[in-house]
């Protein structure tokens, strides 16, 4: 056996190399080494963490002073045969990938190309001489997910835990995954997250059967199933996730609601967890939220320029009510946060009434409401009223109550934001009246209301024009008139990129009612038939369907997801 690079062999002391190269400074280095004796975590990632430097400037400054390429694995043509030379455990516990091969032995990747130990050990296993190349932590979980096919990854992290359950040695620690990563229960969680960071994953649902647990993902609205068979994991799975949120792992017979922050492939989750009580043990479903891009803004939440015009103009107004409505999981309040992220400025005092609390901002009291001690939405509303604020955000109107204070507040001089659950604009102000409050009410506090949907759209890699169907033109000549079925539509054929689906992410669809002079009057008279008839003729009122449509003729939707979402309105 050759030996090794003497590049690879070469002790490195990281911290000290940046300071050298006035990457970071002295003060940042010891903020940094003190950090490392408290977690324990690696001490590139808590640079990265703590805004000293970028994963970029690291790995740039180390390709040149270990002599090693740098390689972008996001555009790498991989050869299957060479990366499976590496066994995933190896690749996953020594964060590797093999390249490719040639006559000096196996260029590997290495995401922290200073581990001496981990090149050893691959040295050996391969038994040929290793290359080394210095390659990105996401990039490389990402494409070991791909390559090894990560459900396959679950299932073997599932029988690694099963055989230590069995073995009546669950880890139930209060240590982190991360800092207890060679336990078979933090490397299931790590398996699971990165399974669904790498699915696009909005939701987890861990629910235990009798002779197995179902793992289900919801990727782009759509549940996918995977079948775990190691059922006495299920325990050790709950309690860990439990701990984790800071819930009572001895309570097994009440629901239990909490969150947690969890690091993964470069993305910060909050993880927003729920426990149910079930025939055959306690079932999990966790939110993801993922907070690595911030705040989107109204520019990019996919509004359209007209209809993001005619929002800022309601927003930017010193008093009424703007509503945002639609199904749970809608992206309503992604939308309200944008706005309140648009006219947060220092002269503006800003208090939110929430649950939970879902994105931090700055300069902005967030309140989060807690029924157990009934600190609830009405009550906060009123003592928030008493805190001088410009701009009230209350995150759900629930009730009567809080409705008929949310609005006298908008009457008052508050600009307030709220969502409610309705399935369209035009019947939001009539349910506002069936929840109780007054028709002149809502027809002298509402300024405007946005109702939206998310829909699946097409894969830009595999969408081609299709034909319509015979259903699909009767539909579309129902709803839009025979001028609509003279268009081209796409639709997505599947391919690796979009899982075959044929559909990679979701936009939000959006309608927008402005309640004007003649809206206004018709809801202080009670006629809510002619205002919903008004109102769809209203040459103001921007309807999901027109919206959607618009969405489908620029080959971005298709019409079988349009279908989905507005057929209720045909």
């Amino acid at each position: 056996m050759n030996s090794p690079s003497l590049g690879a062999r070469k002790k490195i002391r990281l911290g000290d190399l940046l300071v050298e190269h006035g990457i970071i400074d002295d003060v940042q280095l010891r903020k940094a080494l003190a950090s490392q004796k408290q977690n324990g975590k690696k001490l590139g990632h808590i640079l990265i963490e703590n805004g000293f430097t970028s994963e970029g400037e690291i790995l740039t400054l180390l390709s040149k002073q270990l002599g090693m390429p740098l390689i972008d694995l996001a555009n790498y043509r991989f050869d299957q045969s060479v990366v499976k030379l590496l066994p995933e455990t190896y690749a996953r516990r020594y964060r590797a990938i093999a390249l490719e091969r040639s006559a000096k032995g196996i260029l590997v990747g290495f995401s922290d190309p200073t581990d001496i130990f981990g090149f050893d050990q691959l040295v050996r296993l391969l038994s040929q001489p290793v290359q080394p190349a210095i390659v990105r932590e996401s990039e490389l979980l990402a494409a070991i997910n791909k390559i090894y096919k990560n459900p396959a990854s679950l299932s073997k992290t599932a029988g690694e835990l099963g055989q230590d359950v069995a073995r009546d040695t669950p880890n139930t620690s209060e240590e982190t995954p991360q800092a207890d990563a060679e336990a078979p229960v933090a490397r299931f969680i790590q398996t699971l997250f990165e399974s669904a960071i790498e699915s696009r994953a909005s939701d987890i649902h861990i629910e235990p059967e009798e002779n197995i647990i179902r793992v289900r993902q919801r990727i782009d609205g759509r549940l996918k199933e995977e079948i775990v068979n190691q059922k006495n994991i299920a325990s050790a799975i709950t309690s860990k996730f439990k701990i984790m949120a800071g819930l009572d792992i001895s309570e097994k017979r009440l629901p239990q609601d909490g969150r947690f922050n969890y690091d993964i492939l470069g993305h910060k989750l909050d993880v927003r967890i729920s426990t149910m009580p079930s025939q055959f043990g306690e079932v999990i479903v966790l939110r993801l939220l993922d907070r690595t891009d911030g705040i989107p803004d109204l520019t990019t939440i996919g509004m359209g320029e007209s209809l993001q015009t005619r929002f800022n103009q309601f927003i930017s107004r010193p008093n009424g009510l703007v509503l945002v409505t639609g199904p749970t999981g809608s992206g309503k309040t992604t939308t309200l946060y944008a706005a309140l992220q648009q006219i947060n400025t220092p002269d503006i005092k800003i208090i939110t009434v929430e649950d939970p609390i879902e994105y931090r901002l700055e300069r902005v009291n967030q309140i989060q409401v807690n029924s157990r001690i009934d600190l609830t939405f009405a009550r906060v509303l009123r003592a928030a009223l008493r805190q001088d604020p410009d701009i009230i955000l209350v995150g759900e109107i629930r009730d009567g109550e809080t409705a008929e204070i949310a609005l006298r507040a908008a009457l008052t001089g508050h600009l307030v934001f709220s969502t409610l659950h309705t399935n369209d604009a035009i019947s939001t102000a009539i349910r506002l009246v069936d929840m109780g409050v007054e028709p002149y009410l809502v027809a002298a506090a509402v300024n405007v209301i946005v109702a939206q949907r998310l829909a699946r759209t097409n894969c830009e890699k595999c969408a081609l024009p299709t034909a319509l169907e015979a259903h699909q033109i009767a539909w579309l000549t129902a709803t839009y008139g025979e001028e609509s079925v003279q268009h081209s539509y796409y639709k997505g054929t599947g391919c690796d990129r979009c899982n075959r689906t044929g559909y990679f992410k979701r936009k939000p669809i959006f309608e927008l009612l402005e309640l004007s002079t003649e809206l206004t009057e018709l809801l202080r008279e009670s006629r809510y038939q002619a205002f919903t008839d008004f109102a769809k003729q209203h040459p103001r009122y921007i309807s999901m369907a027109k919206a959607g449509l618009e969405m489908a003729k620029t080959g971005s939707l298709s019409i079988e997801e349009l279908m989905r979402l507005i057929g209720w309105n045909d």
